[in-house]
């Protein structure tokens, strides 16, 4: 068989496509070889308590106060002071004074008094663990005696840590325990939520109870894991409230803690003949459990 022999053009076309060939070759070959190395990702380790367990799995101390010193331990507490109705109307003036906030026999002692102090015609005290301690996942149990009468409302309540950048209620509000004087057998627990003031969102139980609840000691606490918060009085669960009660859904954060007791304003009204003052919220302890 004979062998057509290749034109002069024909040559100068194919080694024109062979040098291309190559040099594209070369520079893929280049481009791949300067390619970055992937960065190997790692897992995001879960929060310390994410997950939720059994109330008595909580055992670990993390954080406490006992009360048990001659005086308020200002590493883990502030007063928060002033009257002007704290956005309810309320009547007291909250004030650092011995004559409002104490320890006494192991507990620490809120006393709202028939005070005047200022233009308020009561005094009482709020103490609060921002800046010095906040709480994530895990357990918080408050040990306390509540008072009661027309018009005193005291309250066991969390806010957001984030509160001076996020205003409530995007940074969220976690009432454990809050009492209507006038109603001492009824236990209140309430999320607070929403992106602003004007979009102000709340859920929550009035749990009533089969006896007073100002009569003796109660343990009041919240347990807190990923998307879920449960409520207990002394041990037994009563409420809870999951991620999907609430958009947006603030309570995975941390928060702090504040102890307070308030006089008049829009939760109970405001005292009447029948109130007697002063009153007491006595806290015997406040403990934060974590599991292993």
């Amino acid at each position: 068989m004979r062998i057509q022999p290749l034109r002069k053009g024909r040559t100068y076309q194919l080694g024109v496509s062979l040098l291309l060939a190559l040099s594209l070759g070369s520079c893929t070959e280049e481009k791949k070889k300067n390619l970055p190395t992937p960065t190997p990702t790692t897992p995001t380790a879960p929060v310390v308590n994410e997950e939720a367990r059994d109330y008595a799995q909580y055992t670990t101390l993390a954080w406490n106060d006992e009360f048990d010193a001659g005086a308020l331990d200002q590493n883990k507490w502030v007063y928060e002071l002033g009257g002007g109705g704290w956005g309810n109307n309320e009547l007291q003036n909250y004030t650092n004074s011995p004559d409002n906030v104490f320890l006494s026999s192991g507990n620490l002692v809120i006393q709202a008094r028939r005070q005047q102090s200022g233009s308020n015609a009561y005094t009482s005290a709020r103490l609060i663990t921002k800046g010095k301690q906040s709480f994530q996942y895990g357990r918080l149990d408050v040990r306390a005696k509540v008072p009661k009468g027309k018009g005193v409302w005291p309250a066991i309540w969390m806010l957001g840590a984030d509160i001076d950048q996020n205003n409530w209620p995007r940074c969220g509000e976690i009432d454990i325990m809050e009492l209507k004087g006038s109603r001492p057998k009824e236990l209140i627990s309430t999320m607070h939520f929403g992106n602003s003031t004007a979009d102000h969102r709340f859920k929550g139980i009035t749990q009533v109870q089969p006896n007073d609840l100002s009569e003796d000691f109660h343990t009041y606490s919240v347990v807190r894991s990923k998307d879920l918060l449960r409520f207990f009085l002394d041990g037994q669960q009563y409420y809870s409230f999951s991620g999907s009660d609430a958009s947006p859904f603030p309570f995975n954060n941390p928060f702090f803690v504040i102890l307070n007791v308030a006089i008049g304003g829009d939760f109970d009204g405001n005292p009447d003949a029948s109130t007697v003052l002063p009153q007491q919220m006595q806290v015997d302890y406040v403990r934060y459990y974590q599991y292993k």
